[in-house]
């Protein structure tokens, strides 16, 4: 098999999500790495998901990773498979609550110098860590294009001296806005912005939800709005973010162009928003992939920034 162009570092979660309403999915596929491989995978790649995994991982899901993932970056641990409740509000905010003893190994491991690991090379990753492991996958795959979604418990600790660490060494930094809010203390998401750029980020994704993402380079003056896409009934909110990092780290690679990579980020997330957990992807997704990335772009607006 060859080896592949991208690689979704993060956690692989079995979750059990209650809604606002009250409805619950149970034994749903997600993590945050799971579901930025699924936003590569929309786009048409096949990525290889690097993370740890429980020796009582259910069958049916080692068989649905294999099909849809490159599981070689996968290393098992005797310690029982992460599951945690996803416990969503009316307003979106998310409350992760964890239903098993041991979580820490599950948060870093493996480090980008473990021999378990089969890589030499990426085009692309996706990181979903705390900011004292983005220097170890930098100096790992120093050609690849490194995407850092800070984890949420880090951002809503508010370190920010800890945060630059990261946000230096990554070419893209994708905070969401709530946990961008809480980290910087701003509340505007253009002067959040700007303040990333200004110290140190070289391209910022600020995810914004419903109201789309805001995405900037450092040295121009403007940024780009990216609208989020409309599905016909938003299904589950979890992991749409994380799907959006892995979209846009496909499309950077593809385009080198900001405002492109927002869109496939975008187009990428709604497939997420559609179904419940990491579901299986349509078979006509190169298509409906195409027209979503079409709508998307007919929405980008410009933003200055001065």
């Amino acid at each position: 098999m060859p080896a592949p162009d991208f690689l979704a570092v993060g956690s692989i979660i079995i979750d059990d999500i209650v809604y606002p309403d009250g409805r619950t999915s149970m034994d749903v596929l997600g993590g945050g790495g799971t579901h930025a491989a699924y936003g590569m995978a929309a786009c048409g790649e096949k990525p290889a998901l690097v993370g740890l995994v429980g020796e009582d991982l259910p069958a049916d899901v080692r068989a649905r990773l294999t099909a849809d993932f490159d599981t070689s970056g996968l290393v098992w641990t005797p310690n029982k498979q992460v599951r945690a409740w996803q416990i969503f509000e009316w307003d979106g905010r998310r409350n992760e609550i964890f239903r098993v003893d041991v979580i820490e190994p599950f948060m870093h491991q493996p480090q980008p110098d473990s021999p378990a690991l089969p890589f030499t090379s990426a085009a692309g990753i996706t990181l979903l860590r705390q900011p004292e492991y983005v220097p170890g996958w930098r100096r790992r795959f120093p050609a690849a294009t490194l995407l850092w979604e800070p984890t949420r418990a880090f951002m809503l600790g508010a370190d920010y001296a800890r945060f630059l660490g990261g946000l230096r060494q990554a070419n893209i930094v994708s905070p969401n806005l709530h946990e961008a809010q809480a980290m910087t203390g701003l509340a505007d998401e253009v002067a959040i912005v700007r303040r990333l750029l200004a110290d140190g980020a070289a391209v910022v994704a600020l995810r914004m939800g419903e109201q789309g993402s805001l995405v900037a380079r450092r040295g121009e003056s403007c940024a780009w709005h990216i609208p989020a896409l409309p599905v016909t009934e938003v299904i589950d909110q979890t992991g749409a973010g994380n799907s959006y990092c892995g979209g846009f780290v496909v499309g950077w690679r593809r385009k080198n162009d900001i405002a492109a990579a927002g869109c496939y980020g975008a187009a990428a997330a709604s497939f997420t928003l559609e179904h419940i957990g990491c579901a299986r992807l349509p078979a006509d997704i190169d298509a409906q992939f195409s027209q979503r990335l079409h709508e998307a772009r007919q929405g980008v607006k410009i933003v200055p920034l001065d």
